[in-house]
């Protein structure tokens, strides 16, 4: 008999999905730092800020309050009905506290969502370039990946012809998620009701729609696609706590549906983890019921931030930039800069051209690919000023090394 072999035991799902990049290039700059060198990383979509101190010190007061059992699955009622009246106000979307259900991140909503509506070979449009979970979390789920691609002559948005032109009678999810993760990119209130429209002449297909970074916007407030008209019912909305607040570690999502959803949806939490951290529902509940000073303050910052990248991105020849409307990322093409040789290697891809950035100049970013958005990198400017000024300085010198 030969040796047992681990991986022979492994599903066949999970050896489907692959590793994530962006965790992949933050991991190899850890490394690098840890050697001693010198590395500038915009890699995580992580907000450079702490929480703000009244959400912490009403977390640790909840605490001594008792807050340290288990929580209910869907979340803690004067939570969930928070949630409801802060949609129902400022996104005009009718959910009831009933269809909120709080997650473990918005990782675990979308995830929630997907094993609570696909069946096996169930196809879901993902609008690329793309957050590049969505893939995994939907060939996890059974679902299958149609992928309909934007560029930066179209603001990363595709047109509905083109989406139309995905779907068929397998199509049972269209996952959107404006603004976008990498490109920033905004679905507008018309372009969302053509979408709409499309959605409700299929018999069976659902908006999953990714809004946590919602409160990062530079030129106007985005609109929840659940908001209009016959589309509640049509919607799952996710969103969460990490980005507008700086939470990333708290790890409190939720998703916001109709009662019949939030059900299969509270289900499949049930299942898997049972509810989320108690004392960490607490704060959530001081962050959306207090006062939004930080979160403005924040949006501030990056608004400033974004021009900043921005500008210095547009002084490199062989990048285009699009400025982003909203999140704190940066999808400059660099396609102008491939092909061509970094000393005896030539660097065709994205990829080649991250890893070459990373080893010989320090400078961490993620390739497009792993966003479904070849030929592009993404920049996380939730990064203070001098890292940004350092690392599109060392873009800058890189690129003209190029020949």
């Amino acid at each position: 008999m030969k040796p047992f072999d681990p991986a022979s035991a492994l599903s066949a799902r999970t050896s489907a999905i692959e590793e994530i990049a962006i965790i992949a290039m933050a991991q190899k700059a850890r490394e690098l730092k840890a050697q001693g060198a010198d590395v500038v990383s915009l890699t995580i979509g992580e907000p450079d800020f702490d929480t703000p101190a009244a959400i912490r010190q009403a977390t640790v007061d909840a605490m001594n309050a008792g807050f340290t059992h288990y929580a209910p699955i869907a979340g803690y009622p004067e939570l969930r009905a928070a949630i409801a009246d802060r949609l129902n106000q400022d996104n005009a979307i009718p959910v009831e506290p009933a269809g909120v259900v709080l997650s473990n991140g918005a990782k675990q909503a979308l995830t929630n969502a997907c094993f609570a509506t696909l069946d096996a070979g169930d196809e879901v449009i993902l609008i690329a370039p793309f957050w590049a979970a969505y893939e995994g979390i939907v060939k996890m789920a059974g679902g299958v990946p149609v992928i309909v691609s934007a560029g930066a002559d179209t603001a990363f948005k595709p047109t509905i012809e083109q989406v139309a032109g995905a779907m068929t009678d397998r199509t049972k999810l269209i996952m959107l998620n404006s603004p976008s993760n990498p490109s920033g990119a905004v679905w507008n209130a018309d372009e969302l009701q053509a979408l709409a429209g499309l959605v409700q002449s299929h018999p069976r297909c659902l908006v999953l729609s990714d809004e946590i970074y919602e409160d990062i916007w530079f030129e106007e407030r985005p609109t929840s696609i659940a908001s209009l008209p016959g589309m509640f019912e049509r919607t799952i909305t996710v969103n969460g706590f990490s980005k507008a607040y700086a939470m990333t570690g708290w790890r409190v999502g939720y998703s916001a549906s109709c009662e019949p959803l939030a059900k299969a949806i509270s289900k499949v939490q049930g299942t898997f983890t049972a509810g989320g951290n108690a004392f960490a529902q607490q704060g959530a509940l001081a962050a959306i019921t207090g006062p939004r000073d930080g979160v403005d303050a924040m949006r501030a910052s990056y608004h400033r931030r974004r021009d900043l990248i921005v500008s210095l991105l547009g002084d490199i020849p062989g990048i285009k930039v699009v400025s982003p409307p909203a999140s704190f990322y940066v999808f400059p093409d660099i396609s102008g800069l491939l092909g061509k040789a970094a000393g005896n290697t030539r660097l065709e891809t994205d990829v080649e051209f991250c890893h070459w950035l990373l080893d010989e100049y320090h400078l961490a970013t993620v390739p497009g690919s792993a966003f479904g958005g070849p030929g592009c990198i993404r920049l996380s400017f939730a990064a203070g000023d001098d890292d940004i000024t350092t690392a599109m300085s060392r873009l800058a010198e890189a690129a003209a090394t190029l020949v």
